[in-house]
């Protein structure tokens, strides 16, 4: 006998319904979550679970694929699926069409999902350890990226209101060792225009400037002195409180991105497939690494290339009704891979002939700088899928080579 098992999850507790094969509720509990919660839930399941069963007649229905939680319902050999919340909302919409909701709920229509519409859905992927540790790696780098980007906005905002000189000066650079020690010398108008030019460039030194140091601080110097409109008296002081903050921020996350980054490019170089991933274009140790993370490594988690384009984001999206037809950019999809893989599209443009004549194919069909470069990230995510799936390293030719031929033909 097969079991159903639909868990909702939350912060501190579980709500779980269990369900046979004929959808008749066998249990529904709230467990607490961690250690005190799962033993509780496997003594539920052995409890109704044939003597003669193997653990992957468990199947479970989730709307996460992450946390300790998930790993020990994959460890303990159940067969687990992840359910877009989406998918879980308009699966409600079956049960009932007042718009009712509660924990309880959900978990039996995640059990129910599972149980009558799993052939739609695919199981929890088995990723490597090293393929997890990298996945950990890169998404704390880039959310500290991103943290940094956020902060240097303020920063840059808070200038612009009482100390434009400062931007004169460092322009786009402001989360630059140089601009950070400079600021943090001289975090006000007035503290700017005393600075002298030994003082600057001993902070250029020690933010790791080698060369052209008298030439940088003579016009960091001039920049600070620009004449400016005087921001209030009574809140310069303020302003520079809060500069000195955001630039003691701003440098951490600096330092830490340098660090994560050593961290993310160690074990990515670890990883069996990182010379298929470094092989591609456009791809370098980071890109690589933040690719690979969001792909995983199960073999058997991509039926084809167009299930890995799907779950990219990178693939078009038809909307048709009527005699309207549209085709769009998915909504719906894998942030932090369609930025890597948005990037590894455009620095493609430059390392690779194929790559570029494809884009501009696309261009001259009449599509966007943004359509071109995701219909190219498209065509290199299916590139991707066929070297890893015969183990073999990017090949210009190869890759490009039904576009050489159509080009041959048209002309």
């Amino acid at each position: 006998m097969v079991l159903f098992l639909g868990n909702d999850w939350a912060e501190a507790h579980h709500d779980i319904e269990l369900v046979d094969d004929s959808g008749r509720r066998l249990a529904r509990r709230r467990l607490p979550e961690g250690v005190e919660g799962l033993p509780a839930l496997h003594s539920l399941i052995v409890d109704h679970l044939a003597e003669d069963a193997e653990p992957g007649q468990v199947i479970v229905g989730i709307e996460t694929d992450r946390g300790p939680w998930v790993q020990a319902l994959v460890a303990a050999g159940y067969t687990v699926y992840a359910i877009n919340p989406r998918q879980v909302a308009r699966y409600r919409e079956r049960h009932g069409t007042a718009g009712a909701k509660s924990d309880p709920g959900d978990a039996h229509v995640l059990a129910e999902l599972v149980r009558l519409d799993r052939a739609h859905h695919r199981p929890v992927a088995g990723d490597s350890a090293l393929a997890e540790h990298v996945k950990v790696l890169t998404r704390t780098h880039q959310s500290l990226i991103w943290s940094r980007q956020r902060q240097t906005n303020a920063l840059r905002s808070m200038l612009r209101e009482f100390y434009p000189a400062a931007l004169t000066a460092f322009g786009e650079d402001l989360a630059s060792r140089e601009a950070l020690a400079i600021l943090a010398l001289a975090p006000s108008p007035e503290t700017g225009r005393r600075l002298s030019q030994s003082k600057i460039a001993a902070a250029l030194r020690r933010a790791g400037r080698q060369r052209g140091i008298d030439a940088s601080a003579e016009r960091i110097q001039a920049a600070l002195r620009t004449p400016q409109l005087q921001a209030h008296p009574g809140v310069v002081s303020a302003y520079a409180a809060a500069v000195r903050s955001l630039v003691a921020v701003i440098d951490a996350l600096v330092t830490q991105v340098e660090v994560l980054r050593g961290e993310v490019e160690a074990g990515f170089g670890r990883h069996p497939d990182a010379e298929i991933y470094l092989s591609q274009p456009g791809l370098g140790p980071v890109l690589g690494a933040r690719v690979l993370a969001e792909f995983g490594d199960d073999p058997t988690r991509y039926a084809d290339a167009k299930g890995r384009k799907n779950y990219s984001g990178m693939a078009p999206i038809t909307r048709a009704s009527g005699l309207r037809r549209m085709v769009l950019a998915r909504p719906a999809r894998n942030r932090r891979l369609a930025n890597a893989l948005y990037f590894q599209a455009f620095a493609a443009l430059s390392s690779s002939p194929g790559a570029r004549a494809y884009y501009d194919a696309q261009r001259a069909r009449g599509a966007t700088h943004h359509q071109a470069l995701r219909a190219l990230a498209n065509r290199l995510v299916g590139i991707l899928h066929g070297c890893l799936r015969h183990h073999i390293a990017y090949d210009e030719a190869i890759a490009w080579h039904r576009e050489s031929q159509s080009q041959g033909t048209a002309a």
